[in-house]
């Protein structure tokens, strides 16, 4: 599986998780610039986390206008992977890549610990080498985290199975206090209709190693590998 992470100003993860692709798949990452304008052949791209423009004026709307936003949705279109993380889900969404919106946390604090979340689908490119119903163990690191949609949207969100991971307790259930950013419906990651775009707030590419403190995230990754390669 060849992959590319685009790097835009402000990206701090943008390493992270070439590193993680790079371990897991056995081949180099491409890392695009943000104001090129053509992707490179790949199976994958990443948008990775971090401040994109500083956050000015909404997380990752800046970003989403980037030059290479326009091959990145235009290839999307014609089916190629694209996972956003932490700030990449708020580029997918104000890119109009994924429903909804991303807000600041309910607390209107920086959160940066160590979460829970379910698996709510094995039926995935990003997901099949999970069981649905798995409760995984991964950082988040965010101010604007919290998954807002209207009742329609969420209906028809929740109908067409485009959920992916939902915040939980320890348990795996979807409780108020396992949701640590007030996300409507415990929403932690989200799929497009197709299930070839995720967004996904918490960071699973800081969990693929057991020396950085776990591996809970490297299915992730695997489950691309064995569905793209």
């Amino acid at each position: 599986m060849k992959s590319a992470v685009i790097v835009f100003p402000g990206s701090n993860c943008d390493r992270d998780a070439a590193v993680a692709l790079e371990e897991i798949t056995g081949n180099p990452t491409q890392m695009v610039w943000h104001r090129e304008t053509e992707l490179p052949k790949v199976d994958l791209v990443v948008l990775p986390g971090g401040f994109s423009y500083g956050d000015y004026l909404r997380s990752g709307a800046m970003a989403a206008l980037s030059p290479i936003m326009r091959e990145v949705k235009a290839q999307a279109e014609k089916g190629l992977a694209v996972f956003g993380i932490c700030n990449g889900f708020q580029i997918l969404a104000e890119a109009g890549m994924l429903p909804g919106a991303l807000m600041r946390n309910r607390d209107l604090k920086f959160i940066n610990r160590v979460i829970t979340t379910r698996v709510e689908t094995s039926q995935s490119i990003f997901t099949n080498k999970y069981a649905a119903g798995t409760v995984i163990r991964v950082p988040i690191a965010n101010s604007d985290g919290c998954y807002y949609a209207d009742e329609a949207t969420l209906d028809a969100i929740e109908a067409a199975g485009q959920v992916a991971f939902r915040y939980c307790d320890a348990g795996g259930q979807a409780t108020e206090d396992g949701n640590p950013n007030g996300s409507m419906r415990n929403i932690a990651g989200l799929f497009n209709k197709t299930k070839t775009v995720l967004g996904f707030m918490p960071h699973p590419e800081r969990v693929c190693n057991a020396l950085l403190g776990g591996t809970d995230g490297r299915a992730l990754f695997e489950s691309l590998v064995g569905a793209l390669s």
